[in-house]
């Protein structure tokens, strides 16, 4: 599935991501594209991709844009396709990340047993705290089948369209996203 729907992405995407690419290189006339070593699936290290956000230690006019509506993540196609990440699941970690939140030890080795995803729950509810991140991450790894997934890829194309803030504050208001973020229970299919 991850491939199918990464290949249709990189298809479909292809004219926006040619668009973003010259936007980022009209504001500052550097490369629109980004690399770091991210940690994935059982540690190992991989070269994520993105859209280059900031110039300078600043975030560009564009980036702040990209990174309100998620689309700076849309070259992570090409890390699926590669096998590196998946459509959804925990955000994927640098081993500063890791140091920072004190996830190095082996109690903590849940949290690579699966791959990274381009989205995830912890992503979409913006985690407060390495501690709710993780607790949402826990969820989705123990609750991942594919209709979770659809709602999840379902709520970052939303995202794409209207921005985090807008989504995450009506998410707020489904008590359903709110009780799966705190309970650790399943977020409710259909929106009541």
């Amino acid at each position: 599935m991850d491939v199918a729907f990464a290949l249709l992405a990189c298809i479909g995407f292809a004219p926006a991501v040619a668009i973003i690419a010259l936007a980022i290189w009209l504001e500052d006339r550097h490369s629109p594209f980004f690399t770091q070593t991210r940690i994935g699936l059982a540690r190992r290290t991989f070269r994520i991709l993105k859209f280059r956000t900031m110039e300078r230690g600043a975030v560009t006019r564009v980036g702040r844009w990209l990174r309100n509506t998620g689309l700076d993540e849309l070259l992570q196609f090409v890390n699926v396709l590669r096998g590196e990440m998946s459509i959804v699941g925990p955000r994927p970690l640098t081993a500063e990340d890791i140091v920072r939140l004190d996830w190095s030890s082996d109690r903590h080795n849940w949290r690579f047993a699966g791959k990274p995803g381009i989205t995830g729950i912890a992503q979409i509810g913006g985690g407060r705290s390495g501690r709710h991140s993780a607790r949402l991450d826990r969820l989705y790894l123990r609750r991942q089948s594919a209709l979770l997934d659809i709602w999840i890829i379902g709520l970052s194309f939303l995202i794409n369209i209207v921005g985090k803030s807008t989504v995450r504050l009506w998410l707020r208001s489904v008590s359903g996203f709110r009780r799966a973020a705190v309970c650790n229970k399943a977020p409710a299919s259909s929106v009541e």
